[in-house]
């Protein structure tokens, strides 16, 4: 589903608006009304639409690309994206960035909230992790919530040689969970992990989530 205006997306999808906040600087994004559309109706769960809400995760990572300072000829890519946020931020802050996703309604959010953000330039692009196309490599690859099922698992890792530059770093975060605790415990033979804990705050619970660098080991 490609969309050209506001105005094209708004006529093809019913959506809520939920305001965002990093620091100091206020955000919009586009989140569906209701997933009942992006459902399958004989099997709920094939491809259910996980892209389709803000997760806290994400709002951690945002944070954390917002406080990176911005060096000219330094790129990112974001894979996963969802709705956009992460990426969205992170370009509004000031780096050079490009987004990316697999479903063509999570694009379509992406390139909805970059024009509703005044980032009409942003770089919006669909990946297929399983049979990845860029032809580029990145100084930064980062993500939130991007691992539910280890049969993900090789497809990112042959992603993360295949996109990151020699000497880049990614940057993941993510709910602590067994799926994302094995996927590190995988991954640490080739990369130099440092992991924090971070706690996102509200009135009605905390959330903690894990806030990791990568950088490729060498020799």
């Amino acid at each position: 589903m490609t969309v050209l205006s506001l105005e094209e997306f708004q006529k093809e999808y019913e959506t809520d608006v939920s305001p965002v906040t990093i620091r100091d600087r206020r955000f919009q994004f586009f989140v569906p009304k209701t997933i009942d559309r992006f459902l399958n109706p004989d099997d709920p769960l094939n491809r259910f639409p996980l892209w389709a809400k803000i997760w806290d995760a994400s709002l951690i990572l945002a944070d954390e690309l917002a406080s990176l300072s911005v060096r000219p000829g330094r790129a990112f890519v974001e894979i996963g994206c969802g709705v956009g946020l992460v990426g969205i931020v992170a370009a509004s802050f000031g780096h050079d960035v490009t987004i990316t996703e697999y479903d063509p309604h999570a694009l379509a959010f992406a390139r909805a909230n970059a024009l509703l953000n005044g980032l009409a330039g942003l770089r919006v692009m669909p990946l297929d992790w399983n049979q990845p196309a860029l032809n580029r490599t990145f100084d930064f690859i980062i993500g939130s919530e991007i691992i539910y099922h280890e049969r993900d698992f090789d497809p990112i890792r042959e992603l993360f040689k295949m996109l990151l530059k020699p000497g880049g770093e990614i940057i993941l975060c993510a709910e602590i969970r067994t799926t994302n605790m094995a996927f590190l415990s995988l991954l640490q033979n080739t990369y130099a992990i440092k992991a924090r804990k971070k706690t996102l705050r509200s009135e009605a619970k905390n959330i903690p989530v894990m806030l990791c660098h990568l950088s490729p080991k060498q020799g």
